[in-house]
């Protein structure tokens, strides 16, 4: 085990800075707290919308920036992260067009919430509102620099890649409340990652002190028995203190290949944003005791003694950053807001559409011999085939790995998931690119983020539907608003895999859950639901090579069914997403469907078929997000009646969205109501005779087409 380092730094001297450095430190700092006052004004104006001030950071931001490579280094930065931002490369027209909302920011277009950074030009990471995300997406990031130098064939195919670049990531001391902030550190000590972590503690989220976070107040003291983390205190207002700190731990996360830890103690002059008012819980002696720390003070006060300027000096600098930030504020203001018709853009890849003939092979199949195989065999062929092309994917997720253990590979069968879709793929592609993860959903889906950031392809799991939640911030909040809250520059095509439903006879609540339409009402995140082995096979091909973040659904009770098995139809088939597929033809009732209940509709069909000669068409919608409404409406205009069969809950699901497109779409063609059929609104039982009532029957598909047919 690495032994544990911690120093507390003291600002004796200059630290070898010249002269030159400190007044660059310090006229970034200003323009920072400058930028912040005019934001204020503006805001008080009604002319921007929100102002969160990084007043009191401004130290620590420079001392960062000062030891870092902009273009080559990773940045997943804090909303009080101005200086470092602005010290990495940005300028002062970039945020105050993210003030106003223009069109022209270059972080979001207008998008975001100002001081949500992002710059694709300096690799500084989309961040978003939610605290504590961008931890775990940091340590992705830094995971796929080690993985980018060890994979054959992957760094031709990477932008951007350095022997010793790292990662910085930036967060409060309030931050590391949240479970990721502690996920991420697990992850980071245990393959020790160059990412260095900075905990920027003003003592304060919002009206919650340091001492109400965390267990003794400090957090470095907290962190301290994790192996492996250098960890260094700091008086982050010092800009000396700050710069010693910075540069050890980023030299040692940048020589070690190690994870690094910086506290950097700062200040927060104002409150935590201008929708709050500090003085409604911060004492008049207090506030006046941390004014004597502000970090453009004591700067100021180091280049007096130190003989680095004049006072005449430092007002005409002031003077002349004033201006300048003045004059770039009336600039940004000119410049108009993002347009109305942009609402939409940037959901989804403009030059990579899944649902396009590019994707779309379906009509010839290379069928290598007439074997049938299962879903779970043509979900392994696709990863394998698609692994062998493609070195940037990258295959994780809990109990995914043959074993964990590489010395136990040649003696033991391999475990390769619950299910087995991944078995094999670890012995045949080696442990970089095929692991296990420890259990942690969050952890999967963030690390994924940032390795699809840096360039990685990953096939993510998650080993069942009903723990899918505690990743629910991290694949809703984050993964599918990368694309759209960076405004197209940054985008994540991350595919998570994941098994759902019932008819298991015992699965019970925590093994049988559906709720695909959480997912499906989640902008920018496509939703597959495959019903038969080569569907599977195609559409994950698909969702591989799309670039956007796809949830690909895997039933469990279809895994390993003899009516949907298939041929294993070759390296290149694809089936698009949006393209259903009609499964049985009819005349008389359409009816909808996907997953499981395919082959209960079908069954459903040929009893409507056999005892009431009633000829229903049944649809396979195989993708729930976007699904195929002009096959429907074709169906449906020549029926006139339909039926729409789903396994989720009867109310809010699927069925009552694809409903609700046929009554505004359709109507004139219709005779009749649209009928639902699915489970009954409450959670799958144990006990299989209830679960059976719970869910929906073949029988209650025949009911529902009867009653239909004759109404």
């Amino acid at each position: 085990m690495a032994t544990q380092e911690k120093e507390i730094l003291q600002a004796d001297d200059l630290a070898g800075l010249s002269h030159e450095q400190l007044l660059r430190f310090y006229r970034t700092m200003l323009t920072s707290r400058k930028i912040d006052e005019q934001e204020i004004i503006l805001r008080k104006q009604n002319k921007t919308f929100f102002q969160i001030s990084s007043a009191g950071h401004e130290a620590i931001g420079v001392a960062i920036a000062e030891h870092c490579h902009p273009g080559s280094d990773w940045f997943f930065t804090h909303y009080r992260d101005r200086s470092l931002v602005l010290a990495l490369g940005q300028t002062p027209l970039d945020h105050f067009l993210a003030a106003v909302g223009s069109g022209a920011d270059p972080a979001t277009g207008g998008r975001q919430m100002p001081c949500h950074f992002s710059d694709v030009r300096l690799n500084i990471a989309s961040s978003s509102s939610v605290v504590a995300a961008q931890f775990l997406q940091a340590v992705g990031a830094a995971e796929a620099d080690t993985k980018i130098s060890r994979v054959p064939g992957l760094r031709d195919l990477v932008h951007s890649f350095d022997e010793d670049q790292i990662v910085i990531v930036c967060g409060g001391e309030g931050q590391t409340s949240e479970g990721e902030f502690w996920e991420s550190l697990n992850t980071a000590c245990n393959l020790s990652l160059p990412v260095v972590f900075v905990i920027e503690d003003n003592e304060y989220a919002i009206s919650v002190p340091v001492e109400v976070q965390t267990a003794g107040g400090s957090i470095s003291q907290l962190v301290s028995g994790f192996p492996n983390l250098y960890i260094v205190e700091c008086d982050g207002t010092d800009i000396i203190d700050a710069y010693r700190a910075a540069g050890s731990a980023i030299t040692h996360a940048r020589e070690q290949r190690a994870p690094a830890f910086i506290h950097a103690h700062c200040t927060r002059p104002h409150s935590h944003s201008m929708s709050d008012d500090e003085r409604a819980y911060r004492t008049e002696k207090e506030r006046a005791a941390q004014d004597l720390r502000d970090p453009l003070t004591r700067t100021s006060a180091l280049l007096l003694k130190s003989q680095v300027a004049t006072e005449e000096e430092l007002e005409w600098l002031e003077l002349e950053i004033s201006a300048e930030v003045a004059s770039t504020a009336d600039e940004a203001l000119a410049s108009p807001q993002a347009a109305p018709d942009t609402a939409m853009r940037h959901l989804f890849s403009e030059d990579s559409d899944p649902t396009s003939s590019d994707f779309d092979t379906e009509s010839h199949p290379q069928y290598g011999d007439d074997n049938l195989l299962t879903m779970v065999d043509l979900l392994n062929a696709c990863i394998k085939s698609e692994m062998e092309r493609d070195p940037r994917i990258t295959v994780f997720g809990q109990d995914i790995a043959d074993a964990s253990r590489e010395e136990a590979l040649s003696e033991v069968k391999g475990k390769g998931g619950v299910f087995k879709v991944t078995h094999g793929l670890q012995k045949y592609f080696g442990s970089e690119r095929v692991y296990n993860t420890p259990l942690a959903e969050a952890n999967i889906i963030g690390r994924g983020i940032g390795q699809a950031l840096r360039g990685l392809r990953p096939v993510v799991e998650i080993q069942f539907f009903d723990y899918i939640w505690p990743a629910m911030n991290q694949l809703r909040n984050e993964l599918a608003t990368i694309r759209y809250r960076s405004n197209g520059t940054y985008s994540a095509p991350l595919v998570v895999r994941t098994t759902y439903g019932g008819y298991l006879k015992g699965g019970a609540i925590y093994h049988s859950q559906t709720g695909e339409t959480l997912f499906t009402h989640t902008p920018g995140l496509y939703v597959c639901m495959p019903a038969t082995a080569e569907d599977a096979n195609g559409l994950l091909r698909t969702a591989i090579r799309c670039d956007d973040p796809v949830l690909f659904l895997e039933h469990k009770h279809l895994y390993r069914q003899v009516y949907n098995k298939g041929r294993n139809p070759g390296p290149d088939f694809m089936i698009p997403f949006g393209k259903a597929k009609v499964r049985r033809e009819g005349a008389d009732i359409t009816i909808v469907t996907c997953g499981a209940l395919v082959k209960r509709s079908l069954d459903a069909a040929s009893i409507a078929s056999n005892e009431h000669s009633i000829e229903a068409e049944v649809i396979d919608l195989r993708t729930v997000q976007p699904f195929d409404m002009d096959c429907i409406a074709e169906s449906v205009k020549k029926t006139s009646k339909v039926v729409i069969v789903h396994e989720d809950s009867l109310s809010w699901g699927i069925g009552s969205e694809i409903a609700a497109r046929i009554a505004d779409e359709l109507f004139p063609w219709l005779d009749g109501p649209v009928k639902r059929v699915a489970s009954l609104d409450t959670w799958v039982a144990y006990a299989p005779q209830v679960e059976a009532a719970i869910l929906p029957q073949v029988t209650d598909v025949v009911d529902a087409i009867v009653e239909l047919y004759e109404y």
